[in-house]
């Protein structure tokens, strides 16, 4: 039975509502991707077992373009090579960033071997990275520009915040959760990393409360809300379960002392949680919203969770964000 008829059947103990089903191109499709270094080559394990390469099907195609040339350089670079022992990429579609990863301190010949690779390609950014130090060879931060339906909006990411890694799906995420929306006033989202469903949605809902526990995602958040000329969106670097004290009215916090957590009229809860599903506190705060966005990258913890959290499922949608792989991803709005 493959991924899609085992959800599907599990999914039918729950709801009698009939997914919709996205799926992604078998190539091509991830817009971040990371892979080992060893033996002058690209490294993952699968099975258990480690695959040596010099290219990739699943990356972006401007990835896959970059991969071999940039192999071949590193090769060529004993000070490159040394050490190395992870390369990351990630792409607006024209733009790559590539972040090397090394088990020694970077030094100046290191600068200038990275400085002569970024030279050699157009729209690279080079990242060298190692324990408690980070040189940047070009700029840190990637613009991506995201269309659905008729708006589009720019959302700034790097190599330390979580984005969606599907290059064709993630619009399509977000066109149909804003197709479900009835009556949105105010959003709370939990987890909202680096803004890539709280922009889009800003301009559905009259204000937006967004928290996330990562500083490096906030302040991205915070950047990209200036880039798109935003004024109704506020964030707080807070935990799921902060959040849920700040809004009980637990204890106070410094970091929401400019915030009038009174003033909103919260319609729905957008959560989006790590693979471990929602914690208790999480799942006791939702019970205060009328809607629920719940976006899972496990549908195990979150049929897990659709029995703790008591609801009905209004519309549901399924994303094959990873082909070929056993994952998937699930968006659903929740009574």
């Amino acid at each position: 039975m493959n991924k899609l008829s085992k959800f599907y059947n599990e999914l039918s103990n729950y709801t009698d509502i009939k997914p919709e089903i996205y799926l992604s191109p078998a190539t091509g499709y991830r817009a971040r991707a990371e892979f080992g270094f060893s033996k002058h080559s690209y490294t993952m394990v699968e099975d258990k077992q480690k695959i040596f390469m010099d290219n990739s099907s699943i990356p972006h195609p401007c990835i896959q373009q970059l991969m071999p040339k940039l192999l071949s350089k590193i090769n060529e670079s004993e000070v490159l090579q040394k050490k190395l022992f992870q390369i990351n990429f990630r792409t607006s579609g024209t733009k790559i960033l590539a972040t090397l990863i090394y088990h020694k301190r970077l030094e100046e010949d290191w600068i200038l071997a990275a400085k002569d690779i970024q030279d050699n390609f157009k729209n690279l950014s080079v990242i060298g990275r190692s324990k408690k130090q980070k040189v940047l060879i070009g700029e840190e931060d990637l613009e991506v520009i995201c269309n659905y339906d008729n708006s589009s909006f720019k959302i700034l990411q790097n190599d330390l915040v979580f984005f969606q890694p599907n290059f064709y799906l993630y619009s399509l995420m977000i066109a149909f959760i804003t197709r479900q929306l009835k009556n949105p006033k105010d959003l709370l989202e939990l987890y909202c990393g680096c803004g890539g469903f709280t922009l889009p949605l800003a301009s559905k809902f009259n204000n937006v409360f967004a928290t996330e526990n990562n500083r490096h995602s906030i302040k991205l958040l915070k950047e990209s809300i200036k880039l798109n000329d935003l004024c109704n969106i506020e964030t707080a670097r807070l935990s799921d379960d902060e959040t849920a004290s700040a809004l009980a009215n637990e204890r106070p916090f410094r970091r929401l002392e400019n915030i009038d957590m009174q003033s909103y009229e919260f319609s729905h809860i957008l959560v989006d949680p790590p693979r471990a599903g929602l914690s208790a506190e999480t799942i006791k705060l939702s019970r205060q919203f009328k809607n629920m966005i719940y976006i899972s990258c496990n549908p195990e913890t979150f049929l897990r969770d659709m029995v703790k959290v008591d609801r009905k499922i209004e519309s549901i949608a399924i994303f094959d964000q990873f082909a070929n792989t056993q994952h998937l991803e699930v968006v659903a709005l929740l009574k």
